[in-house]
């Protein structure tokens, strides 16, 4: 897709002699009106704006600011013949890429614009990569040597440079999000974005302006544009994360945009092509969810073109030992307290442990031991009591006993246990709902609905 340029200039010769000379290599739009100009940076989305310093009674400093306003990422080169050092330096101030002066020469004009749509592209790449700094904390290397590993990582290698849609089934915590980065990473689109979706995360009534993107007053609220994951994906990987937990009616919209390949934002009219890669991951069972009417089947399909299956922690403990010592020593690099190393008995212990929360759980487990160990070398009661214990026991109050297991009298009903589990995970969790939810294996937005629905007290 070519470019986008707009020519805001108050001689429409100007405009037309621009716009012949460019409309080869860019996508061009001219307007004399400034105002007109703003409404259309606030319709479509710009890269590059001609400004003219001076519009008629109209100052182009003024302008430059809104536009900066509606559209940060924008970039805009001012037009001038009035040139001046002072007038260069106050509109760069402002947030004008360049300054070129007239008579424009179109060479000059030519390699302005080419670095204009570079810079533009690496901001883009920078802002891109500040996001997935952001999502990747807590998610490092893709370790494993055994076999249910080694076909993950066969499967990976084969899939990589096709954009067949991939399913991820596993557990919470077993490293779906890590094999959706490694499809993208390893692949012929690692040179693109990737955007993460977290579907159980996000709030309802938010997920679907998050996914498509909306216009300036598309809604109460919407007071500039914004650029929805799926074009903020274009050319790279779209992954939705929990894709169980999307609603029924966005499961329609999420339909329609896979099977036409386009997508229209919010309060606009103008499509938008779309050239993404689909990864999804599941933690729960999508064709009952099929049958039972929650999930939709021709979604499903589209969908599980290429599943893959990422094995729990406890049905490879060959993995351990290398994933144990991967973790240990990014914590001591990471809280700077030198070597350390589990003693016989600790390791015997997290040998056996079970690991319900997966690699996930590992990694908390260690970080847990490192932080509160003293000495080089870590003991059993370094270890969080759950592991030292082998079980997972849910203290009901602040002063009970941690040895005391929560009790279900005969005759409990199913939502009373439930309620009574979530909130012992709360106590054990510290009142922390990400943690609570990763432990419970239901996502943040279930948590949530079963906090108001059991009208549990919870301390944020």
């Amino acid at each position: 897709m070519k470019p986008s340029v707009l020519i805001i200039d108050d001689e429409q010769a100007i405009c037309a002699s621009l716009s012949f000379a460019l409309e080869d290599d860019y996508q061009i739009e001219t307007t004399t009106n400034p105002e007109e100009g703003l409404q259309i940076v606030n319709d479509q989305l710009i890269d590059i704006i001609l400004l003219d310093l001076r519009i008629g009674s109209h100052n182009g400093i003024d302008v430059l600011q809104k536009i900066k306003q509606q559209s940060p990422s924008t970039a805009v080169i001012m037009m001038t013949a009035y040139a001046s050092i002072e007038s260069s330096i106050d509109a760069i101030k402002k947030g004008a890429y360049y300054y070129i002066e007239k008579p424009i020469n179109m060479e000059e004009l030519h390699l302005l614009l080419m670095r204009a749509v570079e810079y533009k592209k690496m901001s883009n790449e920078i802002e891109t990569l500040h996001e997935e700094l952001e999502q990747r904390k807590g998610y490092d290397h893709f370790l494993g040597k055994s076999k249910s590993m080694q076909h993950v990582f066969s499967m990976i290698e084969r899939i990589k440079d096709i954009d067949s849609s991939v399913l991820i089934l596993g557990e919470s915590g077993t490293g779906k999000e890590l094999v959706a980065r490694n499809i993208h990473n390893s692949g012929k689109r690692k040179n693109g974005p990737i955007q993460i979706v977290n579907c159980g995360a996000i709030p309802e009534a938010l997920l679907e302006s998050e996914l498509f993107g909306y216009e300036k007053g598309a809604f109460t609220g919407a007071t500039q544009r914004k650029e929805g994951k799926w074009v903020a994906a274009n050319g790279g990987t779209l992954f939705f994360d929990e894709i169980s937990e999307m609603p029924l009616p966005l499961q329609v919209k999420l339909l329609r945009v896979l099977q036409e390949r386009e997508l229209t934002p919010l309060g606009s009219n103008k499509k938008i092509p779309l050239d993404v890669r689909i990864v999804s991951a599941a933690n729960k069972n999508l064709e009952q969810m099929v049958k039972d009417g929650t999930f939709r089947q021709d979604l499903y399909f589209r969908l599980n073109v290429i599943p893959i299956s990422m094995p729990p922690l406890r049905d490879r403990k060959e993995d351990l030992p290398i994933l144990i010592d991967y973790f240990i020593q990014k914590y001591c690099e990471e809280m700077n307290r030198g070597k350390k190393f589990f003693s016989k008995s600790a390791q015997k212990l997290l040998l056996d442990y079970s690991y319900p929360g997966n690699v996930r759980e590992l990694g908390n487990i260690i970080e847990y031991s490192v932080a509160l160990s003293i000495e080089e070398e870590i003991t059993d009661i370094d270890l969080p009591v759950s592991v030292q214990k082998q079980e997972s026991t849910f203290s009901r109050s602040e002063h009970e006993d941690d040895e005391e297991q929560m009790k279900l009298p005969i005759g409990i009903t199913m939502k009373e246990i439930e309620r009574e589990a979530i909130i012992a995970t709360l106590h054990y969790c510290g009142n922390h709902r990400q943690k609570t939810a990763q432990t419970l294996q239901i996502s943040e937005r279930s948590l949530r609905d079963k906090i108001k629905l059991y009208e549990i007290e919870h301390k944020k």
